[in-house]
């Protein structure tokens, strides 16, 4: 009907708009009906006419029982429309749930009253729907924008009915020391208010423009449909006006009532989020969970206000009540429920371990008969030590900070940024928040500006603890948390960056307390316990297969970390360790190894010399380093600027590890001269789990040999990763032709490559705020699906073949790439390789992208001798190339600076190969 010049109320006599021509919508959906409205803005008795889009009329017809009923509110300035894909999904045989998505009074085709109808009367209004629709349990409510807070004010008015929530991108409550958002202000100024959202059509436009990608030109007429003319948009008008921006405002008492009543409705709730809203941001998310911290949450990077036009909301929700089964849908439904913990190890409690907080030995190390020697130091740029923490001042330090942590409000489930390099001021800040039981949240500043302050946004710390740089970025971009410095700054430095107190103002009063304490009662008054089951971290992966994803910890969870590095790489009390990676750096005190960072920028690990390794292990004469693949190639790089004291000091080192990326054995040769006393180990491991394999340079020659000998089954093809760690179990997922791992079935078989899967005490809890990611991840019980690509050998051992996402799928054949890639990497003139696919998939060309040596000057086709050389090197992996080009720098993730972006190298090949200007992979 729209786009033919038809009234938008013309109606066929019936209860059905003519031709309702809206993409997306099934015309049998769309129905009106007359209700009697018990507002008091109404006239007694007044009947109201009301649209809806329901499916329920079109499941009967079917022969279709539906589990229950979605019951879709909009909110301003959108209308019905906005839940098309939910009516869609409900009609499916496979979960059929009647969706009922209403028209609110004045808005979409439901009447124009000529009322102006609050908050209370809306949820009334809503309940005067229902009743008319004879609408019984069970119900799922489902709201957006203010359709949020009427939906819920509608389910807490109908607790019998209501067996869940479904939120997005809403708010139930605003801080009354606090400005409303921008776009807000601007829409309720007196100047603005009636031409933006009543005269004109502004306020319709510019929230459509919100959509991320935009919409498409069909779908944003469909949205302005109902609004053509002043008249029929009196409703956004005073939908708008009906904000309650103070407590002065007539409709605060009702969002009040909404947002206390929250608190206690215990139905399964789903959150589903756009971050990137400018009006409803994640602030609003944070609220929403503390009112409901049952919630599942899943926020979609990248979407923002119109989350369900941005992004695929039908699925997650209807797997969400697929996932909580008869809870929702009733006793009778026939939905399965799957399992619902969240936990991925199902151990029994006789299985588990001990419970040893991360911090355990602590306490026993500065009474004990190593008291004075160092715990942790660091390194300045002139190889000295620049500052260092006895095992005796580091426990003091951690209780002063964590008593001043406390007075300042820092507690259990408080979440408190960390932005500080490794060193002691991290360590005490660290240990003293985990004391606390607060929760720590670490975001590496290699992710970048734009990376980080995703993450941080998204985390939504209560607390941000930073050095300036950190600070300034915080105030710039707005990032979340009361602001605490590393050291005690001017004041108006302070004012300048909004920092409240520092570390060292925190420890000064810790310490007092502290004191005091012990002058009064003559003891310590101890730390609350924490809980093992509570959560503790959430650490940042890098980045580098798309926007970095929060990895949530329990405390048992950091603790069996911690057990199983102990057991696997025997690092103990006593042990000396140099951390040039920064969750190794914090596990040492918890080792009771004495740490020390190198002078570098961790965040970069390609700044690690050999002179700044060598210094900081002759620093503490340590036994262990750990570093990553790009900082030993720095390291080897600069090795010949080291003296000989370095180079007797490297020669003492006992283990080295160096995790992150594939370590190619040549590099581990050059490194074994440097450290030839040291047994050199490179562990496979992730954000989601570290360690999880591990072996040795001989290992990793053994199983070359073995691949090249062609005497052990399934040796070759990728990277050896050597065999489970301590207490962990790995198996893998069969990949399909299509290149995708369906499972469930898991296997270790031998020479089989699938998706690997791990179990183990240290694997994750949860991806923070991303349930479906989660979902996806721990879709097998007690397993984490990695991702990654591998298979085993007859010996055991594993090896990693690549990404699942980076699987090639050519005709005839599903090509992974690691393996072709080392073949290519053998040749003199090739320094780094990836191999990607190009166009669609099961047709795709494999193709290989190459950086030489020395460096091509630009980006394009490699010259017909280096081509063959790669075609042939590739084919003796088995992986037939079709393409060969060259770069002059591969693009690396940015944290580890050894992780190929290989979908960026898809794209840029995709364009070359069309025809298109080389350019900048």
């Amino acid at each position: 009907m729209h786009g033919r010049g038809l009234r938008p109320e013309r109606w066929n006599g019936g209860n059905r708009l003519v031709a309702a021509n809206w993409p997306g919508v099934d015309p049998e959906w769309s129905r009106t009906l007359r209700v009697r409205s018990t507002s008091e803005v109404d006239a007694p008795g007044v009947l109201r006419r009301w649209h809806v889009l329901d499916n329920g009329a079109q499941l009967s017809r079917r022969g279709l029982t539906p589990i229950g009923t979605l019951l879709c509110v909009h909110g301003n300035p959108t209308w019905s429309y906005l839940w098309r894909t939910l009516v869609r999904a409900g009609s499916d045989p496979a979960h059929p749930w009647r969706v009922v998505a209403v028209d609110q009074l004045d808005m979409g085709y439901s009447e124009r009253t000529g009322t102006f109808r609050r908050l209370a009367d809306r949820i009334n209004d809503l309940g005067d729907l229902t009743d008319a629709l004879g609408l019984e349990g069970p119900v799922v409510t489902v709201g957006h924008d203010w359709g949020g807070v009427i939906s819920s004010g509608w389910a807490l008015e109908h607790p019998q009915q209501v067996t869940a929530v479904v939120l997005t991108n809403t708010a139930v409550h605003h801080p009354s020391d606090s400005p409303l958002p921008a776009a807000l202000r601007l829409a309720l100024h007196p100047a603005v208010h009636r031409w933006g959202t009543t005269t004109s059509d502004a306020f319709l436009r510019v929230t459509h423009s919100l959509a991320n990608p935009p919409l498409p030109a069909d779908v944003g007429k469909a949205f302005m449909a109902p609004y053509r003319g002043a008249a029929r948009r009196t409703g956004v008008g005073n939908f708008v006006a009906d904000i309650p921006a103070d407590p002065s405002h007539p409709s605060f008492p009702a969002l009040t009532r909404v947002a206390e009543g929250l608190r206690g409705l215990k139905v399964p709730a789903l959150m589903l989020w756009g971050p990137t809203d400018p009006i409803f941001s994640d602030r609003y998310l944070k609220d929403l969970i503390a009112r409901l911290p049952h919630a599942d949450v899943h926020r979609f990077e990248g979407a923002g206000h119109l989350v369900g036009e941005d992004r695929d909301i039908a699925t997650p929700v209807f797997d969400w009540l697929a996932v909580h089964g008869a809870k929702i849908g009733g006793d009778d439904s026939p939905v399965a429920a799957a399992p619902a913990s969240r936990h991925l190890i199902q151990d029994t409690e006789e299985e588990k371990p001990a419970f040893r907080p991360l911090w355990d030995s602590l306490s026993e190390l500065a009474a004990g008969p190593a008291k004075e020697d160092i715990a942790v130091a660091e390194m300045a740029s002139d190889g000295s030590v620049s500052h260092s923490l006895s095992w005796q001042q580091l426990d003091r330090n951690i209780l002063d900070m964590a008593e001043g942590l406390r007075e300042s409000g820092v507690g259990h489930g408080t979440r408190v940024s960390l932005m500080v390099p490794p060193g002691t001021d991290l360590t005490v800040a660290l240990y003293a928040c985990l004391k606390l039981g607060a929760v720590v949240v670490v975001a590496d500043a290699g992710l970048g500006t734009k990376g980080m302050s995703r993450a941080v946004k998204g985390a939504t710390a209560d607390f941000l603890i930073g050095i300036d740089k950190a600070l300034a970025a915080a105030s710039v971009l707005g990032w979340p948390g009361q602001r605490i410095s590393v050291k005690d700054l001017p004041a108006a430095r302070r004012r300048i960056l909004g920092v409240e107190t520092s570390l060292a103002a925190l420890a000064r009063n810790g310490a007092t307390i502290r004191d005091a304490r012990r002058l009064r009662n003559g003891d310590e008054l101890p730390m609350d316990s924490v809980d093992p089951s509570a959560p503790a971290a959430v650490l940042f992966t890098s980045g580098s297969t798309g926007p970095a994803k929060g990895v949530l910890y329990t405390h048992r969870q950091l603790a069996a970390m911690r057990d199983t590095v102990a057991a696997t790489f025997g690092i103990h009390s006593g042990s000396r360790l140099v951390a040039g990676f920064a969750p190794f750096a914090l596990l040492g005190p918890a080792l009771g190894a004495v740490s020390v960072t190198p002078a570098m920028d961790v965040t970069a690990p390609r700044t690690l010399t050999a002179g700044a390794l060598a210094d900081a292990v002759a620093a503490i004469e340590a036994s262990v380093v750990f570093a990553s693949p790009a900082a030993l190639r720095n390291v080897i790089d600069t090795r010949g600027d080291l003296s000989r004291t370095g180079l007797i000091a490297l020669e003492n080192v006992e283990l080295l590890l160096s995790a992150g990326a594939p370590v190619p054995e040549p590099l581990l040769a050059q490194v074994q001269q440097l450290m030839p006393g040291a047994s050199l180990h490179t562990p496979y491991g992730m954000t989601e789990a570290l360690p999880v394999t591990d072996i040795s340079l001989e290992d990793i020659r053994a199983a070359d040999a073995d691949a090249d000998a062609g005497t052990i089954a399934g040796a070759g093809n990728g990277v050896c990763v050597g065999k489970p760690v301590h207490g962990a179990r790995v198996a893998v997922i069969p990949l399909a032709a299509n290149g995708t791992a369906p499972g469930p079935n898991r296997v270790t078989d031998a020479g089989v490559t699938g998706e690997i899967l791990i179990s183990a005490p240290h694997v994750k809890e949860a991806y923070d705020r991303l349930w479906l990611t989660q979902r996806e991840s721990a879709s097998l019980a007690g397993w984490h699906r990695t991702g990654d690509v591998g298979h085993f050998d007859a010996a055991g051992r594993l090896w990693v073949e690549g990404r699942l996402s980076h699987v090639v799928t050519a005709p005839g054949a599903v090509v992974t790439p690691v393996g072709a890639e080392q073949s290519i990497e053998r040749l003199d003139r090739v320094r780094m390789a990836a191999i990607t696919g190009v166009g669609p998939s099961g047709t795709q060309a494999v193709v290989a992208v190459v950086e030489t040596v020395p460096p091509v000057p630009k980006a394009g086709p490699a010259d017909p001798q280096l081509a063959g050389h790669v075609r042939r090197a590739a084919s003796q992996a088995g992986v037939e190339v079709n393409a060969v080009l060259v770069v002059p720098t591969q693009p690396t993730d940015i944290r580890h600076n050894a992780k190929i972006d290989r979908t960026r190298l898809a794209r840029w090949a995709s364009q070359v190969l069309a025809g298109g200007r080389p350019g900048k992979p």
